[in-house]
């Protein structure tokens, strides 16, 4: 049944033998390539603790019950039924080698709440990585071993990719090392669901879980993308497969290894695509631009005179052709810069300057890419608490000067009935100004101690006493 698909196919097309024979010459040939840059490709195996919660009884109308009358939740957060439960996960990836001293890329899914994270290199060795920041909006994350003299990639530019230009992809697809896959690019810069950050790079490159953080090389060699998601309605590949940009990527990269995170612009708007009904309605000669559906109150575009109903057509000079392009201008540019931004206002055309703010709420869409050992988060052992400290957004909302949020509380902390979301505002009678201050608290206790900790949960507050453990929960 093959060889008459193939017949057939042969047939369609009018290939003759001499054309069969000449077909091989003009494929590309990716030896040298997998031989000169595969050995900067590593493998990334993580271990991760996961708390399980135990439900109350399974009804969250009893739940909200507690929480409306200031009363803390059964111990653990959750469960009357038991106190939250660990296990241990393991996950496997890609990543690329960019400086000789140890750095290197890979996807910040690939490391997210991991505890520890070893790197494998194609001689064999192996080594523990330390995060140097990882950046869940663009799915990109830093590592650095403790090695020299490391082979590394040569970097290439998305920017002058061609579709239809043939690519190839290193990586690790359900644990088989050193993978090598090929197809063309399908598409550029295109934006996917909840994904408002990356001009994803399109291809037909085989990738599966495990390629992710991969490189994706051109024929010269050179890394123009880190391989990082798939359509697929199985979990396999379906031919449908996206990279991020290596321009955006080493941007973001450089940000991290500077400063830990990333800084990004923000202007408080709400946008919406324009169709060609729309267009006709404002009296736009033509489809385009970013539609503002909603104004962010005192926000930067608030205050810089912006309207609902205005068509963004330019920001910092650069043309606006879909709703896409906005936010990764807007994100791009440094909070406090002065930006121009042209709109489409009552069938003409006029110049807004505004401020750009600061970003800071992590969004949906990026939350499960998070790296809980990150930037400003602190991870506490022997008592099962990790906390990050509040972003401004969050301190004004909450009206503090300064708070840490938990992100997971098991073992003492679950005891005490801490739970993820609770706001840690205060340490007894003491207002809690800084991490170390926490960190002081908890190391000075003995086992057996206690220590108030004042909670925000919802609209309410109330002290937890938090227990030193007799000895570390495990």
């Amino acid at each position: 049944m093959i060889k008459n698909w193939i017949a057939t196919g042969l047939l369609t097309f009018g290939f003759t033998a001499a054309a069969q024979a000449a077909a091989p010459a003009s494929l590309p040939d990716f030896t040298q390539l997998v031989e000169k840059e595969g050995k900067a490709v590593v493998n990334i195996s993580t271990t991760a603790t996961i708390t399980d919660q135990a439900q109350f009884g399974g009804d969250e109308d009893v739940l909200d019950l507690f929480r409306r009358f200031g009363f803390p939740t059964p111990p653990g957060g959750r469960g009357q039924q038991g106190q939250p439960q660990e296990r241990q996960t393991q996950s496997l990836g890609s990543g690329f080698i960019i400086e000789s001293g140890g750095y290197i890329l890979t996807n910040a899914h690939v490391i997210a709440q991991a505890d520890e994270i070893k790197v494998k290199l194609t001689d064999k060795r192996e080594f523990k990585a330390k995060v140097i920041g990882s950046d869940a909006r663009t799915d990109v994350a830093l590592l650095k071993i403790e090695a020299t003299n490391l082979p590394k990639v040569d970097l290439g530019s998305a920017e002058k990719l061609k579709v239809g230009e043939w690519v190839a992809a290193i990586g690790a697809p359900f644990g088989f090392e050193n993978s090598v896959t090929a197809g063309i690019v399908s598409a550029k810069g295109r934006s996917l669901p909840d994904e408002t950050f990356v001009p994803f790079i399109q291809t037909d490159v085989a990738i599966n879980p495990g390629n992710s953080g991969g490189p994706l090389f051109n024929l010269a060699g050179e890394v123009v993308g880190i391989n990082s998601q798939i359509y697929s309605r199985s979990g396999g590949f379906m031919g449908l497969s996206f990279s991020i940009p290596i321009d955006v990527a080493m941007k973001v990269a450089e940000e991290l290894k500077a400063t830990g995170h990333v800084t990004r612009g923000r202007i408080g708007v709400t946008i919406q695509d324009v169709t060609e009904e729309l267009a006709k309605s404002f009296g736009l000669p033509k489809a385009g631009g970013a539609l503002l559906s909603s104004i962010e109150k005192d926000g930067p575009a608030d205050k810089a005179g912006l309207k609902p109903g205005d068509i963004i057509q330019k920001f910092n000079g650069q043309p606006i052709a879909t709703p896409g392009d906005l936010p990764r201008l807007v994100t791009a540019t440094k909070p406090g810069t002065q930006a121009k931004v042209q709109v489409w206002r009552d069938r003409a055309t006029r110049d807004v300057t505004l401020t750009v703010g600061q970003l800071d709420a992590a969004d949906k869409a990026s939350k499960e890419r998070e790296y809980k050992g990150g930037q400003r988060q602190e991870d506490s052992n022997r008592f099962g608490l990790t906390v990050r400290e509040l972003n401004a957004r969050e301190l004004k909302q909450l009206g503090l000067k300064f708070g840490l949020v938990v992100q997971a509380a098991a073992g003492a902390a679950g005891r005490a009935g801490l739970q993820q979301g609770d706001v840690l505002a205060g340490i007894g009678n003491s207002e809690v100004t800084s991490m170390q201050q926490l960190r002081n608290a908890l190391n000075v206790l003995k086992p057996g101690e206690t220590i108030a900790l004042r909670v925000i949960r919802g609209d309410g507050a109330q002290f937890l006493t938090l227990k030193a453990p007799e000895k570390a929960d495990k």
